[in-house]
């Protein structure tokens, strides 16, 4: 009788099993790199040119991709947990992150598709123009800087805080009432814009591709010069000074990919560093990793129209 039992039990087991695994199967074949469903996490700071490439890359194919926008540290975190298998920062993973991905028998694939930069900001009404980042990293280590009455970020554990702490050599922003963040990016702006004695610390894409309803306050703020550490020269955060690497904060976006199979998230990384991916990302104000080819056509004679 015991053994009947236990036949029944392995039987069983056996069945939970491949349901398990034909379930996994089931998902992985109604995705490939071109169809289907996935979700993206992403760095907040990025979402601008996450969001245009979702929206090409939909047109083109017969897939759904959800964004999922979060601080850097949140979407690492969802990422290593295994909740989140795509992922979009400005920062590769780790050594001890990439081994904690791969213990799960799965290699990140990491692929360098843009670059954009930390940008400061001030109300247009300011009239400061410049920044020097020698001020911003003493300003942060506690001293006072008359130039500089508050820096505001737009989370607390954004990108754009390990930015500046990895910068100015400090394990976190010190909590005082002229060094604080918000919520969101689109928030950032709008405080500035309504307080442009204080400087705002936000990535670029948010200025050069703003939202509709957060387009009035873009154009209440201006980005600033940025001298680096040890420089001689102040640098606007323009394409061709982040291209020519003149720019003191500029930073290289990543996709990476841990889904472990051909799925979508192959596909979108293949896209945006394509041709038309690359494309949307020069057209948005940020470097490509690629600059797009450029088609000259060429003609053997000149016909000049005669004169009526």
């Amino acid at each position: 009788m015991k053994t009947t039992y236990r036949y029944i039990f392995l039987l069983l087991a056996l069945f939970f099993i491949s349901f398990s695994c034909s379930k996994k199967d089931e998902a992985k074949n109604s995705e490939n790199i071109l169809k289907g469903n996935a979700e993206i996490v992403v760095d907040e700071t990025l979402f601008p040119i996450v969001e245009d490439q979702k929206i090409i890359f939909e047109t083109n194919y017969d897939a759904t991709i959800s964004i999922v926008s979060q601080p850097e540290n949140q979407a690492i975190a969802a990422l290593l947990s295994g909740k989140q298998k795509i992922a979009i920062l400005s920062r590769k993973l780790s050594v001890a992150e990439e081994t904690q991905i791969k213990n799960k028998n799965i290699t990140p694939k990491v692929t360098h598709f843009a670059t954009d930069g930390v940008v400061f900001i001030k109300g247009i009404s300011s009239a400061t123009t410049s920044i020097d980042l020698a001020d911003v990293v003493n300003f942060l280590n506690g001293k006072n800087i008359a130039s500089i009455k508050g820096l505001v970020f737009e989370s607390a554990n954004s990108s754009t805080v390990r930015s500046l702490t990895e910068l100015a050599k400090i394990e976190t922003i010190p909590q005082a009432d002229n060094i604080f963040s918000v919520n969101t990016s689109e928030e950032l702006i709008k405080y500035i814009a309504e307080n442009p004695e204080y400087v705002g610390i936000v990535g670029l894409n948010w200025l050069t591709q703003p939202t509709v309803e957060n387009q009035k306050y873009v154009d209440a703020i201006k980005m600033l010069s940025v001298k680096g550490i040890n420089q001689n020269e102040f640098v606007f955060p323009s394409q061709d000074m982040i291209a020519s690497q003149k720019y003191p904060l500029a930073r290289d976006l990543y996709i990476i990919n841990c889904q472990g199979y051909a799925g979508l998230g192959m596909g979108f990384g293949s896209f945006i560093t394509g041709e038309k991916g690359q494309r949307i990302v020069l057209q948005a104000g940020l470097v490509p990793a690629r600059f797009p080819s450029r088609k000259i056509v060429t003609r053997k004679e000149i016909i000049k129209e005669e004169n009526k």
